[in-house]
């Protein structure tokens, strides 16, 4: 089966995720300790982040979930409850961070633009915010390649649920079979083959080999890949 559209994950897959979130994850929990040393800790423990290194480890909830998960365990940590202000205001505090420290994986907009041109329809899932995804896209010059684009909020569910791969197919006008979904953590791989799509997991994330393995129909070091591999799948179909 032809694969006709691609789904791409955004952090770790698009965008250099230690690069952008390392720093940023910095910048949000040093606002939100207020200068204070043991809630700053205690909201990098909660976040498994390498505040020395700028760093955010394997299993880093801030990696795999939306700002509601990993929201609920900084809450926990500053000892105030689990709001939707809350939420948004971590949302508008990596808006900036995150913009501020962009950092793309390679020549992105020349791989999508190629991808685009051979007819192949594009897509975004993640578990980032609309407003701060639609904002990198456009400082990345993305935003006018990826037709489709699924962040947390924007009403299509969230990863690991198979429906903003299944929304994304519907709007390509394509079956879910002839997706690739491509991402670099097991929640993009586990939406994948839940819709019956194909799960295309690469290793420029924080996740490691051996966790991907298990989930993923198809493994490559980074996206940088992707051409020669649909080119080597398309001359056997």
């Amino acid at each position: 089966m032809p694969i006709r559209a691609i789904l791409f994950d955004k952090d770790g897959t698009l965008v250099d995720f230690q690069r952008t979130w390392g720093p940023a994850t910095h910048t949000v929990l040093t606002q939100l300790s207020h200068g204070d040393g043991v809630v700053f800790d205690r909201l990098c423990a909660a976040s498994l982040y390498d505040a020395a290194g700028r760093r955010l480890l394997p299993g880093s909830p801030v990696v795999i979930e939306t700002t509601y998960g990993y929201g609920k365990l900084w809450a926990e940590a500053l000892g105030v409850p689990l709001t939707r202000e809350f939420v948004d205001g971590i949302d508008r505090m990596y808006f900036r961070a995150t913009l501020d420290h962009l950092t793309p994986m390679g020549d992105v907009r020349g791989l999508l633009s190629d991808l685009a041109a051979r007819g192949l329809r594009l897509g975004l899932m993640t578990n980032d915010a609309a407003a701060n995804t639609r904002a990198q896209l456009r400082q990345l010059g993305l935003d006018r390649l990826l037709e489709f684009v699924a962040a947390y909020d924007s009403g299509y569910g969230h990863k690991p649920d198979p429906d903003p791969v299944l929304a994304f197919a519907a709007f390509a006008e394509v079956a879910p079979r002839e997706v690739a979904v491509v991402g670099d953590t097991e929640h993009d791989l586990a939406a994948a083959r839940a819709a019956g799509a194909l799960a295309v997991g690469v290793l420029s994330g924080p996740v490691p080999r051996e966790r991907l393995e298990p989930h993923a129909d198809v493994l490559l070091p980074s996206i940088a890949e992707l051409a020669e591999w649909l080119c080597g799948r398309a001359s056997k179909d």
